[in-house]
């Protein structure tokens, strides 16, 4: 739900830099209290994905660097830093590290019923913290600057929102990874958007998408050997995303294509019956047998064209010789009149 916001605000590579900065705060977690408890660790992610998050803000508040460099610049100095910080304790000779590693790529097959129960009520807080201040951030989202006429805080509403995205890529970590987070993170929001012009319906869509994801990902990694959950959820993401943008109605490629075909018939059509009447208006009598005869002197038709003006009573045809309609010769001129109107 959360990454519908992050998607909507253009801060797609936001997911990706603040699961890359949680890395260092697992590290410096298990340095300082030495276990490999899942919630002090996931604690340390939090705090250090708030400071990479909060940091990206202060950039690009307070410099003139883009939103894109902030985010690549955060992404990779805390990864690095991160890296250095695991590589370092895998070389200490009474450090079991071992477990570290899994919030690289996510290892869902360790979780616990107690850390499901943990996600499970994060997720509620959420859940009503959105429903909450959805107002609030459907405003901030769509018009900032009308959000501060009407006396919202838009900073404390900003950094709201920003804290309980870094909470929801933190709960991820574990099961896809902090390579693989932003992925989870953007991919529901992503496909949901194809479908839908609604903040409301779009938050539905993606939550549906990503539980969807979540449960087949898991049952195909379970139902054969070798097969990492975390990618595998990603992967089912990925289909959901390639769906959605062939075969939205609104704005797959497929529907797309088929509306441009379409038009460029319609068009071809309202040429044809353009020329018709640039010929049928210099005579009182659109069926007279000389206006019919002049008519069919004219070419600039196909036995398809003739056959759906037919359909639409625009012509009719009788043998060979066809002649326009009266419905066919007023519709013409208001098509024409518009086209005359466009090119002056």
């Amino acid at each position: 739900m959360l990454g519908s916001f992050a998607v909507l605000r253009k801060q797609s590579l936001l997911g990706d830099a603040i699961s890359h900065a949680a890395l260092p705060g697992i590290a410096i977690s298990f340095l300082i209290t030495g276990t490999k408890e899942t919630n002090v660790l996931l604690l340390g992610a939090l705090i250090s994905g708030l400071i990479g998050a909060f940091w990206i803000r202060g950039i690009t508040k307070r410099t003139h660097l883009k939103t894109d460099t902030a985010l690549g610049l955060i992404l990779s100095i805390f990864f690095g830093f991160g890296m250095v910080l695991i590589t370092y304790i895998q070389k200490q000779p009474n450090a079991n590290q071992s477990g570290l590693d899994k919030f690289l790529f996510g290892q869902a097959a360790t979780l616990l019923a107690r850390d499901v129960w943990f996600m499970a009520i994060v997720t509620f807080i959420c859940l009503i913290v959105l429903l909450l201040f959805w107002k609030e951030f459907k405003i901030l989202l769509f018009d900032t600057d009308y959000a501060k006429t009407l006396g919202f805080n838009t900073k404390v509403i900003d950094i709201l929102i920003t804290s309980f995205i870094v909470v929801a890529i933190v709960l991820g970590l574990q099961t896809v990874g902090v390579v693989l987070m932003s992925a989870m993170l953007l991919a529901p929001a992503a496909a949901a958007r194809q479908w839908t012009n609604s903040l409301a319906v779009m938050v539905s869509l993606a939550a549906v998408f990503g539980a969807t994801s979540g449960v087949v990902g898991t049952g195909i990694s379970a139902s054969q050997n070798n097969l990492s959950t975390g990618p595998i959820i990603v992967l089912v993401a990925a289909i959901f995303v390639v769906f959605s943008f062939i075969f939205s109605p609104s704005r797959g490629l497929l529907f797309r294509q088929i509306r441009f075909i379409k038009n460029r018939k319609d068009l071809q059509l309202h040429k044809t019956l353009a020329f018709m009447f640039d010929i049928a208006k210099n005579h009182k009598n659109i069926s007279h047998p000389h206006t019919v005869k002049i008519l069919n002197n004219f070419h600039g038709f196909t036995k398809r064209s003739l056959s759906k003006l037919e359909r639409k009573e625009y012509i009719n045809v009788n043998g060979k010789m066809w002649s326009m309609t009266e419905k066919g010769y007023h519709f013409a001129a208001n098509l024409y009149s518009q086209q005359v109107e466009e090119n002056e």
